[in-house]
C-alpha cells in the first residue's frame, strides 16, 4: 500500500497563491469539487442493524444505533479540508454530532490518551484524544445540507478538518479509547502519524514536500 505514498512523493510542486497562504497549506491545489478517494469497496448497510461502538479505556462499553445518534445534539460546521493527495476545498458545511459531545455519554478512564477510529472495511486511523476534543471535530452525516453520499462516508464519517483528510475516516463503526498509541492503516503504510497539513506531515521518515495530482483523475460527487 505504500506505493500510494511513493506516487504522491513523485509529483510536481504547485505554487501557493500568497493571498491564500493562511488557508491553503503548502503543496495543496484548491478545487471546488469533492474528489472521492478510498480503499476497497463502498459498504452498504441495513440501518436497522447498524451500530457505532465505543470501547477500550472506558468504564463501560457503549453501543449506539443510528436513531440514537440522531437524538443527540446536532451541530453545523463550515470548514476547509485538505487531502494528502494534494487537493483542498474551502467552506464545506458538515452537520453531525460533535465528537466530544458523544464522548460525554461514556466515562473515560484517566489513562485514555489516544483513539483508534475503526471503519468498514477493515480501515482504521489513530489520533491523540486531544486532537478530537475541539469545537470543529464532528461525526458527520450531512455535507452541504444533504445526507452524505455513500461514497463520501454515509451513514457516518469523522471530520477532523485541521489534519489531512485520511484521518477523517469514512464509514466509521468503532471508537476505541487507548492508553498507548498504535498506527492505523495508512500510518502503517508510509503516512505520517500526526498529519498536520500546514507542517506538510504527509509521510513518515524524511519530509518530501512534493505534491500529487492523482485526485484529478478520480470520481467526484
Amino acid at each position: 500500500m505504500n506505493d500510494k505514498a511513493d506516487r504522491i512523493k513523485r509529483m510536481k510542486l504547485p505554487p501557493v497563491d500568497p493571498a491564500l497562504a493562511h488557508r491553503l497549506p503548502p503543496g495543496q491545489i484548491l478545487t471546488e469539487r469533492f474528489p472521492i478517494l478510498h480503499e476497497g469497496e463502498v459498504p452498504t448497510y441495513d440501518m436497522d442493524k447498524w451500530t457505532l461502538r465505543i470501547f477500550g479505556e472506558v468504564e463501560a462499553e457503549k453501543q449506539f444505533s443510528y436513531a440514537e445518534l440522531m437524538r443527540l445534539p446536532q451541530r453545523k460546521l463550515v470548514t476547509d479540508i485538505h487531502c494528502v493527495t494534494r487537493w483542498s476545498r474551502f467552506d464545506n458545511e458538515f452537520e453531525g454530532i460533535r465528537f466530544r459531545d458523544l464522548l460525554e455519554t461514556v466515562q473515560i478512564k484517566p489513562q485514555a490518551k489516544y483513539v483508534m477510529i475503526h471503519a468498514d472495511y477493515d480501515y482504521d486511523t489513530n489520533l491523540p484524544l486531544s486532537e478530537l476534543l475541539g469545537d470543529n471535530v464532528l461525526l458527520a452525516h450531512k455535507w452541504g445540507g444533504e445526507k452524505l453520499t455513500a461514497k463520501h462516508g454515509w451513514p457516518l464519517r469523522l471530520v477532523v478538518p485541521h489534519l489531512y483528510f485520511w484521518k477523517s475516516a469514512k464509514w466509521i463503526r468503532g471508537i476505541e479509547l487507548m492508553s498507548e498509541d498504535r498506527p492505523g492503516f495508512w500510518e502503517r503504510n508510509g503516512f505520517h502519524n500526526e498529519a498536520d497539513p500546514f507542517k506538510e506531515q504527509r509521510f513518515s521518515g524524511e519530509a518530501l514536500p512534493i505534491p500529487e495530482d492523482e485526485w484529478e483523475r478520480k470520481e467526484y460527487d
